[in-house]
C-alpha cells in the first residue's frame, strides 16, 4: 500500500485501485486540471475500504478502480460524498475479449464480473454469440478465493478452455499456475468517461460551472500589418474579418464579445462552457483559425476569478504573460494566481507544460530569473521541445545580454533549479560554452509524460 503524490488544483478526488490501473487513472486526470488527485494503492481488494477511510474527508469525490472494491467500500461505510467506480462496459470489455481470442480463441470461457446481458451484447457485436460462457454467480461479494476456485474448477472439470475475469490477484495467480486467463482492465476513454461522471458529481464543480470567465484578445503586431497595408479599405476589412471570425468564435462558447481598440477585444463567458471549448484549458481552436484564414496570430489572456472584478484583473496579468513570452500564445490565470499555459494554438506540440504552478514561480523568481523570462522560456521549450541551453542561445531566446544570463544561470545553479550536462565545443578558440539543463522544466515534461 502506497500515497503517490500528484499535481495540485481546485477539486479533491480520490482514487483508489491495484497500481496498473491506479497509475492509468493518474494519466487520465491530466486532462481534467480542475482536479487535485489522492492516490491510494493497494495489493488486495480488502484493503479499499480502510483506504476509503483515510480519503473520505479529504476529497470531494471518490473513484474505484472497479466494481468489487467499490461494493466492499460502500459496504462498511456511510459516504457523505459522491463515490463511483470504473464499470465494465464499452471498450474495456472489448478490448478484454479481443486479446482473449487473439490468445486462445473464444470457444468458450468463464467470466466474473460481467452481467449476462453485457456480456451477451458484446459477443452478439463481435460475432462471436456461439462462446460458450459459464458465469460466475454469488447473491454475497466474492473473495478472491472463491473466484479462483469458481475459474480452477471450470478449467480442470474442461468446461471451459480460458478465464476472463476483472480480480487482478485472480488474474496473477492464474497466470502463475500456468491457466490461460485475460484481466479486465479499464481503457484510457473507460476512465476519461468516469472522472467526466466524477466531476460533474462535485459540488465545487455545479458551482464552478456557472463562473465567470473573462479573456483578452489581442491581434499580435496589428499596427505594423496596418501599416503595410495597401489601402485604409484593405485595412477595414482585415478588421472586419477578425471581428467576425472572432465572434462566431466567442458565440460558441456561448458568451459575449466587445471590441475594445482596433487590435483588442473582450469576451466573457461561463467556465463550464470555457472548459469544454478548450478541452479541458488544453487548446485555443480559434487560434489556429486566425493564422490559417487571415494571416494573424493571436495573444489571449484568460482570468479566472471569484468576482467579475478579480477575474478581469487575471485576464490582464494573463495577457501580459502572452506579450512578454512573444505572443501568439494564450494563458489562464486563476483565482489563486497560479497559472495554466501556454494552451496549445496551433498544431499540437511534442510536451505538455501546461500547468505552472505557483511554487515554481515562486522558487525561480527568487533566483532573480523573471515571471517574463520564465513565460518566454517556457513557451520556447513547449514549441521546440528543447531542455538543453548554452548562454549565448539561452541570452537569444530570452532578450537578454549574455552578461545577464550568466547571472541568472549561476542563481538558478545554486538553487539546484538546472544543472551542468557537458560542453558545447566550438571550432574558434576559447573556453568552450558549458551546456545547461533547465531540470525543474524536464522534470515536468516526465511528469506530463508519466
Amino acid at each position: 500500500m502506497q500515497t503517490i503524490a500528484a499535481n495540485q488544483s481546485h477539486i479533491s478526488i480520490g482514487m483508489i485501485g491495484p497500481e496498473a490501473i491506479v497509475r492509468k487513472m493518474l494519466q487520465s486526470v491530466k486532462k481534467f486540471p480542475t482536479f487535485e488527485p489522492k492516490i491510494k494503492i493497494f495489493d488486495h481488494n480488502e484493503e479499499a475500504p480502510e483506504l476509503a477511510r483515510q480519503l473520505m474527508n479529504e476529497v470531494e469525490v471518490l473513484l474505484f478502480s472497479g466494481l468489487l472494491p467499490y461494493q466492499l467500500a460502500l459496504k462498511e461505510i456511510h459516504f457523505s460524498i459522491p463515490v463511483l467506480y470504473i464499470p465494465i462496459l464499452g471498450t474495456c470489455l472489448y478490448r478484454a475479449l479481443f486479446c482473449i481470442h487473439d490468445k486462445y480463441g473464444l470457444d468458450s470461457i468463464s467470466v466474473d464480473s460481467v452481467s449476462r446481458r453485457d456480456m451477451i451484447s458484446a459477443l452478439e457485436d463481435l460475432n462471436k454469440l456461439s462462446t460458450k460462457v459459464v458465469y460466475h454467480q454469488s447473491a454475497l461479494l466474492p473473495s478472491r478465493d472463491e473466484l479462483l476456485q469458481f475459474h480452477r474448477r471450470q478449467i480442470e472439470q474442461g468446461h471451459v478452455k480460458a478465464v476472463l475475469t476483472a480480480n487482478h490477484q485472480v488474474s496473477d495467480e492464474l497466470t502463475r499456475l500456468g491457466i490461460p486467463n485475460e484481466p479486465i482492465i479499464p481503457t484510457e476513454q473507460d476512465i476519461d468517461i468516469s472522472l467526466s461522471r466524477a466531476l460533474l458529481s462535485t459540488e465545487s464543480r455545479r458551482n464552478k460551472e456557472g463562473q465567470v470567465v473573462v479573456g483578452f484578445i489581442n491581434v499580435d503586431q496589428f499596427r505594423s500589418l496596418a501599416e503595410n497595408s495597401i489601402s485604409e479599405l484593405e485595412v477595414q476589412r482585415l478588421k472586419l474579418d477578425i471581428h467576425r471570425l472572432l465572434l462566431g468564435y466567442i458565440e460558441s462558447l456561448e458568451g459575449h464579445l466587445t471590441q475594445l481598440g482596433s487590435d483588442e477585444y473582450f469576451f466573457i463567458t461561463t467556465r463550464g462552457t470555457f472548459e469544454r471549448g478548450t478541452q479541458g484549458y488544453k487548446f485555443i481552436p480559434i487560434a489556429r483559425e486566425a493564422e490559417k484564414l487571415l494571416n494573424v496570430t493571436l495573444s489571449i489572456g484568460i482570468g479566472f476569478g471569484r468576482s467579475a472584478n478579480e477575474a478581469g484583473t487575471h485576464a490582464r496579468v494573463a495577457l501580459r504573460h502572452c506579450k512578454d513570452a512573444g505572443g501568439n500564445i494564450c494563458y489562464i490565470v486563476r483565482e489563486d494566481k497560479s497559472i495554466i499555459g501556454p494552451l496549445e494554438m496551433t498544431e499540437p506540440h511534442k510536451y505538455d507544460l501546461s500547468l505552472i504552478d505557483t511554487e515554481l514561480i515562486r522558487k525561480t523568481r527568487d533566483t532573480g530569473f523573471s515571471g517574463t523570462s520564465l513565460s518566454k522560456l517556457i513557451a520556447y521549450m513547449t514549441r521546440t521541445g528543447k531542455v538543453d541551453f548554452i548562454a549565448p542561445e539561452l541570452a537569444s531566446v530570452l532578450g537578454l545580454t549574455v552578461r545577464s544570463v550568466h547571472r541568472n544561470l549561476a542563481a538558478l545553479l545554486d538553487a539546484g533549479l538546472i544543472e551542468i550536462v557537458g560542453e558545447d565545443k566550438v571550432k574558434s578558440r576559447g573556453r568552450p560554452n558549458q551546456v545547461f539543463r533547465f531540470t525543474f522544466i524536464e522534470q515536468l515534461i516526465r511528469a506530463t509524460n508519466r
